[in-house]
């Protein structure tokens, strides 16, 4: 069998979707599956450019930017068309060339022009302009950042992208929150898988850690945290902040952990590696996740469950599904509410340790990365066997 997988923006470190991908590319060439006779044999195609990277010591083939003949020869001879998110040009030729496309959804661009479900003028969560046909909102929502002209096209490429990918084989959600959010036929969930990771033993250390890990940007609401912090140092709790990750509201974030009185117990690590980070969080009492925007199914959360850290995340989209009943959770932008789950942890050390051992529990059985490579290879059988169906 020819699987040809699509990823417009592809180089493993940018990113979770890109992460996701090269461990599904790898996992799918490695895996010793065979069907009538074949194994199954990958492709890889992107946008984007090697810089650097060593294609060749890679399981699979990657063919980068190539020309749109190229291109079309490599969708006319797969059996298989896997992309990742939907992109419209992948998507108009698996569909003219009647070949079977499996479309994962790791973003809402199938029900909004900005692909991200958040209105930009508050910076609230839509409640789905689109979908609603208030296409108004649409126009303003997008026309301070990419202008009217940007906000025309984003709107009107919605259309056709929605229209494809209504007519795929199969539409893949990483989260029932967004297969929800999506509502498009022939919709699988199949949950990210991370590589296996043993359980961190309980931290013992004085004084306790909270850390926060991700891009520093609005929508993660750090200011949240910050927030929650304030109140449990007035009331006089002892403990520390770190916060891992960098991005354009650091220095914003900097001036109100200052304001805050917060200065002397927190601690801006900045951007590392993702190597490193289960070093960085080997001494924390809880990772803290305050995202005030419905993430679709953020790997940073599954990785967190799979090393068996205490999560206290914003129950809000695919963040609050993966963290289920296995951390802590609390109403998106209630510092209050936060404040009392970080008080919680702090005057209970023994429901962390029970919880850590819970969420280590969960990501093995839930978020393997052989059960999401698994689950592909029978949905690529079955719709190699029955492309029609």
């Amino acid at each position: 069998m020819k699987l040809l997988m699509y990823a417009h923006t592809w180089a493993p470190a940018i990113g979770g979707v890109q992460t996701v991908t090269m461990s599904l590319a790898r996992g799918v060439a490695k895996r010793q599956e065979v069907h009538g006779g074949q194994q199954i044999h990958v492709t890889l195609v992107t946008q984007t450019p090697a810089s650097g990277m060593d294609d060749s010591s890679l399981p699979f083939r990657v063919v980068r930017q190539p020309s749109m003949r190229e291109f079309i020869s490599l969708v006319r001879s797969a059996d298989i068309l896997h992309v990742a998110n939907p992109a419209l040009v992948p998507l108009l030729f698996g569909w003219l060339l009647g070949k079977p496309t499996v479309l994962e959804h790791d973003g809402y661009q199938s029900v909004c022009p900005n692909g991200l479900l958040v209105y930009e003028p508050d910076r609230s969560v839509c409640p789905g302009h689109f979908m609603s046909r208030r296409y108004g909102k649409c126009l303003q929502c997008n026309s301070e950042s990419s202008g009217w002209a940007g906000s025309w096209l984003g709107l009107l490429l919605t259309f056709p992208r929605r229209w494809l990918a209504q007519r795929t084989a199969r539409n893949v959600a990483p989260s029932q929150h967004i297969a929800q959010r999506v509502a498009l036929p022939r919709t699988q969930v199949i949950y990210h898988g991370v590589a296996q990771a043993g359980s961190s033993a309980p931290c013992d250390g004085k004084p306790p850690v909270f850390a926060y890990v991700g891009r520093l940007v609005l929508e993660k609401g750090v200011p949240v945290l910050l927030h929650a912090s304030s109140k449990l140092a007035q009331s006089g709790y002892t403990f520390r902040l770190r916060i891992v990750g960098d991005g354009l509201e650091r220095s914003h974030l900097e001036k109100m952990t200052e304001e805050l009185g917060l200065s002397d117990r927190t601690h801006f690590v900045g951007s590392v590696s993702v190597e490193s980070i289960p070093n960085l969080l080997s001494d924390v009492t809880a990772v803290v996740m305050p995202s005030v925007w419905e993430d679709v199914a953020p790997l940073a959360a599954s990785e967190q469950l799979m090393q068996g850290n205490l999560v206290i995340a914003s129950d809000i989209g695919g963040l609050g599904e993966i963290v289920d009943d296995v951390g802590l959770k609390f109403p998106a932008g209630d510092a209050d509410a936060l404040a009392l789950r970080m008080r919680e942890v702090l005057e209970n050390p023994d429901i962390a340790s029970n919880l850590r051992v819970q969420a280590h529990r969960r990501g093995a059985e839930v978020f393997s990365e052989e059960r999401m490579v698994r689950e592909h290879v029978f949905l690529y059988q079955e719709l190699f066997r029955h492309p029609t169906e």
